[in-house]
This record gives structure tokens, C-alpha cells and sequence, in this order.
């Protein structure tokens, strides 16, 4: 939280320190005139009104932005939609009380707006990540890399996207840790929800395994354990074959199709179900063995 305020502050200094020399530089350039700014009127009467006003915008934004929350849609384009319009009405909102509260106070922000050449500029280059970011969350909005909902890898960092905003994107990983990402950070993303993944489940069977016959009870196996998963399965799980000759036991592969979110849990349920299942078949796995030899 500290680090949090502290970062809050600073920003805050960095565009104070930057408005203030655009500014200077405007009047120093003959950009800005007092004429620019009309009749400016600051009295309590006035700056009640800019703080009414302020209230009044915030307090629709808030609302606007309530309501926009309270849908749940299970499609991940839309949610991706709803937080972006979230995050924009926040900006949208601060520009409305800046431009009507200068106005309030009796300056022309109209001929502002058409000589801040020089203000631009300056604004711009100091503002050149805030653009890229913008300018990038637009493109992947549209081009539909990633949605709300959707879990993607990022710099070897796995987890949910839980808000794509205007500048960042928050990513949560399992443990709820949360990773936030400036949308121009976003390049190379593996989006793992674009298609089904697979649990895979290696069990080691004895070498005195009657491995023909087990093999012709898979299948029936393979279907008892889905109609008991399909909550968790996309499909029922699949036999691969042999995977390898371990020192005491045969190593056999069986994979199952299921959602990213369930990729871990799928495995496990496959583990804990294969084993049971081979037990009712009435084969054990392994546990390793030694020989020893007596002279």
C-alpha cells in the first residue's frame, strides 16, 4: 500500500512539473496570452460550484460504473468489453470535470484548445508509454488476442486475466498473486484458453502384468471414470500405450482432455481414478524392489 501511494505521488509530480513548464513555455513563446483564459472568476461561489459538479460526474461515473459490473456474462469478449468501458469512463469522467470546471471558472477553454501546439508536444513526448499503451490495448481489443476470463502465460508468469483496462492488464495467477502489465508490455502472450488442453497421468504397472488382457479392459475402464468426471472432462480419458520400462514397473500413458483452468485438478482426478480403477481390476502398482544376493 505504501509503495502503491508513494507511486501515486509521484505521478502526480511528474505531470504538476510538466503542465507547470508547458505552460511557462507557453507564455514564453507567445502560445499563451492572459487573453486565452477570459475572465477568470475564482470566488467560494465558484469553486462550490466546480466541487458540485465534481461530485455530481464522479457520483455518475461510480454509477455507471456499478452497473456495468453487475452483469456476469460468461462469454469472455463480452466481460473484456465491460472492462474497458469501466476503465474509460474513469478517464472520460476526469476530462469532463477539467474542461466544465475551467469553464465554471470563467476560462475560454476553447481558444486553450486551440493553441496548446506547444503544450502537445511537451505532453506528448513525456507521455509517449501512455499513448503506446492506449494505442495497444485498442489493437488487442479488436484483434481479439486475449478476453477477460481468458489464462495466459506472460514472461513465464501463468494466471486469469481479471481486467483489461484502458493502460494495464491485471493477471492473476493461482495463489490470487496479482501481476499488472502496461498493454504495450503485453507481446508474446501463449493464451492457453484458446483451445482444451490435457492432463496427462503416467501409471506404473508390474512387470507380471498380464499387459494384453489390461489393455482390453481399458476402454471400459476409460468410460466408467469419465461418466463419473464429466464435470471436469471434456471427453472420456485416452490410452496412449507403453511410455516406458522403468526398473520395477511398465509405465503406461493416459491423457484427458479438459479446460486450462483444470488442467492440475484433471490430472489429479485421472491419478486418483486410474488408481482405483487398476486396483478393482485387481492390479497393483509397483513399489520399487531390491535384490539382495546372499554369498
Amino acid at each position: 500500500m505504501k509503495q502503491s501511494a508513494l507511486g501515486r505521488i509521484i505521478r502526480i509530480a511528474v505531470c504538476v512539473a510538466i503542465l507547470v513548464a508547458a505552460v511557462t513555455v507557453g507564455f514564453a513563446t507567445g502560445q499563451f496570452t492572459l487573453e486565452s483564459f477570459g475572465k477568470i472568476n475564482v470566488n467560494f461561489a465558484a469553486i462550490l460550484k466546480v466541487i458540485v459538479m465534481a461530485c455530481a460526474v464522479f457520483a455518475v461515473q461510480m454509477l455507471l460504473s456499478l452497473l456495468l459490473s453487475l452483469p456476469k456474462p460468461e462469454n469472455h469478449r463480452a466481460r473484456s468489453i465491460l472492462s474497458i468501458l469501466s476503465s474509460l469512463l474513469k478517464y472520460v469522467a476526469f476530462l469532463v470535470v477539467l474542461c466544465w470546471g475551467l469553464t465554471i471558472l470563467g476560462v475560454n477553454v476553447s481558444t486553450i484548445v486551440a493553441s496548446v501546439g506547444i503544450l502537445a508536444l511537451i505532453v506528448g513526448f513525456s507521455a509517449e508509454s501512455l499513448i503506446s499503451d492506449v494505442v495497444t490495448g485498442a489493437f488487442m481489443l479488436f484483434e481479439n488476442q486475449y478476453n477477460v476470463g481468458d489464462i495466459v502465460e506472460v514472461d513465464n508468469f501463468r494466471g486469469t486475466v481479471t481486467s483489461i483496462g484502458i493502460r494495464t492488464t491485471c493477471i492473476t495467477d493461482p495463489g490470487d498473486n496479482v501481476k499488472i502489465v502496461n498493454n504495450s508490455a503485453m507481446k508474446n502472450i501463449l493464451n492457453r484458453s484458446d483451445k482444451l488442453s490435457r492432463s496427462v497421468s503416467d501409471i506404473a504397472v508390474p512387470y507380471a502384468t498380464d499387459l494384453a488382457w489390461l489393455e482390453s479392459e481399458i476402454p471400459a475402464l476409460m468410460e466408467r471414470i469419465y461418466e463419473t468426471r464429466t464435470d471436469v472432462f471434456k471427453a472420456p480419458p485416452r490410452y496412449l500405450g507403453v511410455q516406458s520400462l522403468a526398473d520395477s514397473s511398465v509405465v503406461l500413458r493416459f491423457v484427458v482432455n479438459v479446460d486450462e483452468k483444470d488442467i492440475y485438478s484433471g490430472a489429479r482426478l485421472l491419478n486418483r481414478d486410474l488408481l482405483l480403477g487398476f486396483r478393482s481390476l485387481g492390479v497393483e502398482c509397483p513399489f520399487p524392489q531390491l535384490d539382495v544376493h546372499k554369498d
